[in-house]
């Protein structure tokens, strides 16, 4: 499993603008400077201005706390390796393309809960998946040459889903499908003249978690020869009007006995509840705040120096918000940027326990 972080920054963030300019218009800018003697007699003001009038303004997108699981087994797509976002960010698209991906690239996301830098991204997923005649091989074969609107609204007296292997998979909690749904429905029905249109219109969706019947529900992803499964953590992140709101990070579990903890979106430091989640894990995906002013519903990279164990420290791979962390050297297993990547389970390691998964089973219980 390779983990890439794709966006690490806060909720708020806007982006800057930049001023640059292109490789093209440098070595235009170099000859003209070259050859022309006026440019000899210009003050170094005026040599500035004339080179501004080549630069043009770039804007430069920060995007949050989101990252790209890769697993070696077949993908939706027909190739390998099967790509998975957790969560999409105010908007995904920038994300991917910094790493030289689309939504074509990739076969599923996880919604850990339904804040806008964490499902922004959704609408661009679905619509530009549905709307891809050759997203699957199976998508292509189900419509032949029709338009998906035209496929679903002329051959069907009821109006069947496409089917599941046409569309991404969407992995959620029972408890975030349905503010999901309330937030992106709207943007979603825009099927031309096809009633109903869901979100299973669009993704093939997968609950996990804890069911009202009292079963868990985890999900198995191959890896090579081995396996890992994913099971949502229950979190709280904040009390929104008089209601909580949990955030359910998730749970990896090698086959091989490595545990990688990814709680998204917490509130101050580790709840009592989480903590034998953390002390089992072997690697942690920490957010964290480094504004002057702690908000509250993060934890706040003081409060990680001075107050988580030096144990869990070590395991903690800290991604930020706001300006980069101040802390001290070696106290943490890492803080990432956005581009960086790990593959676990690490290189050396030794299995310490065997989990026996049927990875030909798609949902678990």
């Amino acid at each position: 499993m390779k983990i890439t972080a794709i966006g690490v920054n806060a909720a708020f963030s806007t982006g800057v603008f930049e001023d640059v300019i292109s490789t093209e218009d440098a070595l235009q800018l170099m000859l003209e400077l070259a050859r022309s003697p006026r440019f000899q007699d210009l003050s170094e003001e005026e040599l500035l201005t004339h080179i501004k009038q080549y630069a043009k303004r770039l804007y430069n997108p920060k995007w949050q706390s989101n990252f790209l699981l890769e697993f070696d087994m077949p993908s939706k797509r027909g190739n390998g390796p099967y790509r998975l976002l957790l969560d999409v960010g105010g908007d995904v698209r920038h994300a991917l393309k910094a790493l030289g991906l689309s939504s074509s690239d990739i076969d599923g996301i996880y919604i850990s809960h339904p804040h806008n830098d964490h499902i922004g991204g959704v609408e661009y997923m679905a619509l530009t998946t549905l709307f891809n005649p050759f997203y699957t091989k199976e998508k292509k074969q189900w419509l032949g040459n029709q338009f998906i609107a035209d496929k679903l609204f002329l051959e069907y007296t009821t109006w069947p889903n496409p089917p599941k292997n046409t569309k991404p998979d969407l992995f959620i909690h029972r408890k975030v499908l349905e503010p999901l749904t309330r937030a992106v429905s709207p943007g979603l029905d825009t099927v031309q003249g096809v009633p109903d249109v869901c979100l299973e219109t669009y993704f093939d969706l997968h609950l996990v978690g804890k069911q009202e019947n009292g079963k868990t529900i985890t999900h198995v992803f191959q890896d090579g020869d081995e396996t890992w499964t994913m099971k949502p953590v229950f979190a709280m992140h904040v009390i929104s009007s008089s209601e909580e709101m949990p955030s359910y990070g998730i749970n990896f579990e090698y086959s091989g006995g490595y545990n990688v903890l990814m709680p998204t979106d917490i509130q101050f430091m580790i709840p009592q509840q989480l903590d034998a989640h953390y002390r089992k894990a072997d690697c942690i995906y920490m957010d964290c705040e480094t504004s002057p002013f702690a908000s509250g519903v993060h934890p706040h990279v003081s409060d990680l120096v001075k107050n988580l164990s030096t144990e869990i420290q070590k395991k903690c791979l800290l991604y930020h918000y706001d300006g980069y962390p101040d802390v001290p050297d070696n106290m943490f297993l890492g803080i990432l940027e956005a581009g960086d990547s790990h593959t676990y389970p690490p290189e050396g390691f030794e299995p310490r326990y065997r989990i026996n998964n049927n990875p030909n089973n798609d949902m678990n219980g």
